[in-house]
């Protein structure tokens, strides 16, 4: 017997006793004076054991079969090795159409020693964050680099980005690393897909921000600033707020993000049998609306605060890699290790030696742009071009296998001029040099 039910029969005895009436036993018990009669009636009847409800010992009629248990452990320890519990009831309704609380579940697995998958840290004293009360006020993004194919193809990196008010997914891709190219395909989609948000709240990273330890350029010395990165740029050129978090914990909200979807986005891509990085964007396109369907909020407000997108020939000239260039006497220029021929113009002018600026768009194609016009959109390849999608994304610097070192002639102005000052210091020319 519990000890509520041991305290019940040491009152009800003493009601039976005459040394307490059955309306002076009621409030003692915290129960009508009709139920204390019940109990005089049961504990005449039977004694004690007549105290404990009828139903304990006996299986619950929506008890589920023993077939279906066994079914469900046999699944947890094969198929769905690593699930957690909450997403295993919903793939065992979806896919063995067999209902079961998450509840019910997790006693059931844990009665048959099969332990949650998940380890949770002990939790740190932290202030919270309220969310932002409408949708597109602020969108964090970040890249998570984790073994998403379990050792089954490459090391990928998921680029994503959460609205913070709703906790929609907005926009993800895998990638081989965290690079300028995923952030500005996921803020195309973004923007394609929902508008522009006021903010964007990620972490310090170079795409982002220039370092404040690498030496100036030349254009940064002549124009006494720091240039903006790619992202930085088209940040401005979309009028969105860039704001630097200085914590992991600052922007939670895409860090939990992660911790969700390493656990079941991993899942789903090995139930998939996923290999590559391409089937990987491809079960991705499926997931994200329905991890958006099942973790969304409502906001506080519910007037979105997305602005509208701009045109789709606009937003595609802001999402991608812009490089100054000079066109050269020959109507040519340089991406990369590639020369690019301008065509001729339609009033016979020369094209040489005007400032142009050379697009890398996401979708393939390169574009040559005067300001006004397209001069030139030709479809190529982001690695035939040598793309370096770094904090500039400089097309015009070669790969070290491409440079050679170049030996100054004898008579050159440069080398005439060293003579020169050396012979004022006293010091003369080795044959050797």
């Amino acid at each position: 017997m519990s000890r509520t039910e041991q305290r019940r029969g040491w009152l009800v005895t003493k009601v039976l006793a005459g040394e307490l009436t059955v309306a002076e036993a009621a409030p003692l018990l915290a129960l009508s004076e009709r139920q204390v009669w019940r109990l005089v009636a049961a504990m005449r009847h039977s004694g004690p054991a007549g105290l404990a409800h009828g139903n304990r010992g006996r299986a619950s009629p929506r008890r589920l079969p023993d077939p279906d248990r066994e079914r469900i452990i046999t699944l947890a320890r094969d198929r769905y090795t690593g699930v957690n519990d909450c997403h295993l009831a919903e793939l065992l309704a979806e896919h063995e159409q067999i209902h079961i609380s998450r509840q019910a579940l997790r006693r059931l697995l844990r009665d048959a020693g099969l332990a949650s998958p998940r380890r949770r840290r002990r939790p740190r004293h932290r202030s919270r964050r309220d969310r932002m009360p409408q949708a597109g006020l602020l969108l964090q993004v970040d890249g998570s680099r984790h073994d998403w194919l379990e050792g089954r193809g490459p090391r990928m990196t998921l680029v994503g980005a959460i609205d913070d008010a709703t906790g929609i997914v907005t926009g993800a891709v895998f990638r081989e690393q965290e690079d300028t190219v995923g952030y500005l395909l996921v803020l195309r989609d973004t923007v394609r897909r929902h508008g522009v948000p006021a903010a964007v709240y990620r972490d310090r990273h170079t795409l982002f921000e220039p370092s404040e330890r690498g030496l100036l350029t030349l254009e940064e010395q002549l124009a006494d600033t720091r240039l903006p990165t790619q992202l930085g740029r088209a940040f401005a050129e979309l009028d969105i707020v860039s704001i630097a978090a200085r914590s992991p914990q600052a922007k939670g909200r895409i860090e939990r993000l992660w911790g969700t979807a390493q656990d079941r986005l991993v899942s789903e891509l090995r139930l998939a049998g996923v290999c590559t990085l391409d089937e990987a964007n491809r079960l991705l396109a499926a997931f994200v609306p329905r991890f958006n369907r099942r973790f969304a909020v409502e906001p506080t407000d519910v007037t979105p605060a997305w602005r509208p997108a701009p045109p789709p020939r606009v937003l595609a000239r802001m999402c991608c890699l812009k490089h100054v260039r000079v066109v050269g006497n020959d109507h040519t220029i340089r991406a990369g290790a590639t020369i690019v021929q301008l065509p001729p113009r339609s009033d016979r002018r020369s094209y040489a030696g005007t400032r142009v600026e050379l697009q890398h768009h996401l979708d393939g194609r390169v574009v040559v742009w005067d300001g006004e016009r397209e001069l030139l959109s030709q479809r190529a390849d982001l690695a035939q071009l040598a793309v370096m999608a770094g904090v500039r994304a400089k097309l015009g610097t070669l790969p070290p296998s491409a440079r050679t070192a170049v030996k100054p002639a004898a008579d050159h102005p440069w080398r005439r001029m060293a003579i020169g000052r050396n012979k004022g210091r006293g010091v003369t020319e080795s044959p050797n040099r």
